[in-house]
C-alpha cells in the first residue's frame, strides 16, 4: 500500500472534532488497536488550511500520542503525518478516499519572544 508523507509545515491546523477512540467494526464494537504496539487508536477532525484553501481531515492517531490540552478551535501540529489512498467495494460499489495517519498531535503553542 502506498504511504505518502504530508508536509505541513506551512498549514495551520485546527481541531473540530476531539480525538474519540476507533471503531474497528461497527457491528461488534470492535476497538481499533495499532497493529504494532497494540494500543488504542483514537480519531480526530481537523480544519486543514493551506494555499487559500481549506479541507476538513479525520487523522488516526495512537492514544499515547494525543498530547495535553487539546481543545475545540485549538491550532495544533501533527508529527509524522501521512496519508494512504484508499479503495473498497461494498455492496457493489466502489468506495475511495484518503486515510491519515499521524504518530502525534500536539497543541501549537506560540513560541516565546526573547528580548
Amino acid at each position: 500500500m502506498r504511504v505518502i508523507p504530508v508536509d505541513t509545515s506551512s498549514a495551520t491546523l485546527l481541531v473540530t472534532k476531539l480525538p474519540e477512540v476507533k471503531v474497528r467494526d461497527r457491528q461488534t464494537g470492535e476497538v481499533a488497536v495499532d497493529p504494532v504496539t497494540n494500543d488504542r487508536l483514537m480519531v480526530l477532525e481537523l480544519v486543514f488550511i493551506a494555499q487559500g484553501g481549506s479541507d476538513m481531515i479525520k487523522v488516526t492517531v495512537s492514544e499515547k500520542g494525543i498530547g495535553e490540552g487539546l481543545v475545540m478551535g485549538a491550532p495544533v501540529f501533527l508529527s509524522g503525518l501521512i496519508a494512504r489512498p484508499w479503495e473498497s467495494e461494498f455492496g457493489g460499489r466502489t468506495r475511495h478516499g484518503i486515510a491519515y495517519r499521524a504518530d502525534a498531535v500536539m497543541v501549537d503553542t506560540p513560541a516565546a519572544v526573547q528580548g
